[in-house]
């Protein structure tokens, strides 16, 4: 068997090629690829070869979390059958790279337990349940606080924002600094960090990976206040610590997303009190893949870009 897809040699250094797959055992489903994302947090960070060291994970290496397909073939103890629609979080399936990730190729060979289904409407926006996901385990939990400030409105901002909303909590703020990021807004609001004064805020989330701006979110909590971490930071985070003494600030790491979130999440869309409308601004064939890649981590208007595999050559 073999494959379509994204192969990263190394740093900048990416093509599409044909890969081969290992063979499918009985807990395993063979998912023709539709469409997959491609992530602006741990993707770019292998794209820029700033990525830290990571257990699994090495070039060359096929990218992609994100990826949303039909079954074409079942193992008997599976429980699918051909024709199901699944998203599927990427699979180590390919002879000749690292497949930590590994969700950007025509077909994909994985063990059932890691798909999802989901409903065959969805097209495009199927392959974005993994941020959702992440969304979703940032704030589900004991103890844990909706976000009433997110700073930044990319997808992810965007889906902690619809999350907050879909839970019944007051409509949160939104930090955004790229004007042209900030519409868009559906029940809540986009401002410019500057045009804000609260210094009050009991939960802030942060989806912009910006370490640098640790020390000014300290400066808005309220005492006893919390600053979740729900992006990605390649290098050591740092704050001053008398200010978040004064506060007796808490931080807390959002990590990955797990089975019981896709799950949530799925359920959430088929209700109809999430949606994922208008979060993808890009679409192209995955032969282009060589140029949406850079035009994905570089270009301020790209939200999310999106390959499409169906006719892949």
């Amino acid at each position: 068997m073999e494959a379509r897809a994204v192969f990263l040699n190394g740093p900048k250094d990416l093509r599409l090629d044909t890969l081969g797959l290992k063979p499918p055992g009985e807990e395993d489903l063979v998912v023709d690829i539709s469409y997959s994302g491609i992530s602006t947090g741990t993707e770019k960070l292998f794209w820029t070869g700033e990525m830290p060291p990571f257990p699994g994970s090495g070039y060359p290496l096929v990218p992609g979390y994100e990826a949303a397909g039909e079954v074409v073939e079942a193992g008997r103890e599976t429980g699918f059958k051909p024709g199901d629609k699944v998203f599927v979080p990427g699979a180590d399936c390919f002879n000749d790279a690292f497949g930590l990730f590994g969700g950007a190729a025509s077909c994909l060979v994985t063990r059932a337990d890691r798909v999802t289904r989901i409903d065959s409407e969805l097209g495009p926006e199927g392959a974005l349940l993994a941020l959702a996901a992440t969304a979703r385990h940032a704030m589900a939990g004991l103890n844990k606080r909706v976000p009433d400030l997110i700073v930044g409105h990319g997808v992810l901002g965007r889906l902690l924002a619809r999350l907050t909303i879909a839970a019944g909590a007051p409509a949160p703020v939104v930090w955004e600094t790229n004007a042209a990021r900030r519409g868009g807004a559906d029940g809540y609001n986009v401002i410019d960090p500057t045009d804000d004064v609260r210094r009050d805020y009991a939960a802030i989330y942060d989806a912009s990976g910006n370490a640098a701006i640790l020390n000014d979110l300290i400066g808005r909590l309220t005492k006893g206040g919390e600053i979740v971490l729900a992006g990605f930071y390649p290098h050591g985070l740092s704050f001053a610590f008398p200010p978040a003494f004064m506060r007796e600030a808490r931080l807390r790491v959002a990590a990955e997303w797990d089975r019981e979130d896709l799950t949530a999440v799925g359920a959430l869309l088929d209700s109809g009190a999430l949606n994922l409308n208008g979060l993808i601004t890009h679409s192209v064939p995955a032969e282009a893949a060589t140029e949406a890649y850079p035009k994905a981590f570089e270009d301020p208007d790209c939200l999310k870009m999106i390959l499409n595999w169906k006719d892949a050559a």
